[in-house]
């Protein structure tokens, strides 16, 4: 398992809801927070490692001894968004780029756990925005996305390095064949 790079397809495909947590799912997570710990994240989405589930993994303090900021959430909704707010926004897919996104500031979410027991969350400020952003990716959204178009004339430059390393890598027999980024 490795985290994929932009614009790599699966960043962009919406991904199956979780209908059995089986043993492949708890292993998935906790892998999952492995890589999202090692890459000095704070939240990885299914997608970010090519899964085709509504898995996601965070740690608002990104620090793994603070297990109380640790969550796995399968099949996460929001079920409420409050306020606006915008603040710098980076991607473990998108290594290097950050660029100011408007988010909502406070979230009211649901999802069940590595038991199937659902919980609900009213979050505020960072960990709402780290829901926000893990959940898109769910949906095959990326920050870039929800970028104003000063943020994202800015970034075109970064974006165009990530197309053409992957392109490279595609080349390199680095990636599976056949693979075309949907931009």
């Amino acid at each position: 398992m490795k985290i994929v790079k932009y614009p790599h397809p699966a960043l962009r495909t919406p991904v199956k809801p979780v209908t059995t947590i089986d043993k492949e799912i708890v292993l998935a997570a906790g892998r999952m927070l492995e890589l999202m710990y090692a890459s000095d994240g704070l939240g990885l989405a299914a997608p970010q490692v090519a899964l085709d589930a509504q898995l996601l993994v965070m740690n608002f303090a990104g620090d793994p001894a603070v297990k109380d900021q640790e969550f796995v959430a399968i099949n996460p909704q929001i079920l409420e968004e409050k306020g606006a707010v915008s603040d710098r926004e980076g991607c473990l897919s998108f290594p290097g780029l950050y660029q100011n996104v408007r988010r909502f500031k406070t979230v009211r979410v649901r999802a069940y756990d590595l038991k199937g027991e659902p919980y609900e969350l009213i979050c505020h400020d960072l960990p709402a925005r780290v829901w926000q952003h893990e959940i898109d990716h769910l949906a095959g959204v990326l920050f870039i996305d929800k970028m104003g178009s000063l943020g994202r004339s800015r970034s075109e430059k970064d974006l165009e390095k990530f197309v053409a390393d992957f392109e490279k890598d595609k080349k390199k027999g680095h990636l599976p064949p056949g693979l075309e980024p949907k931009l």
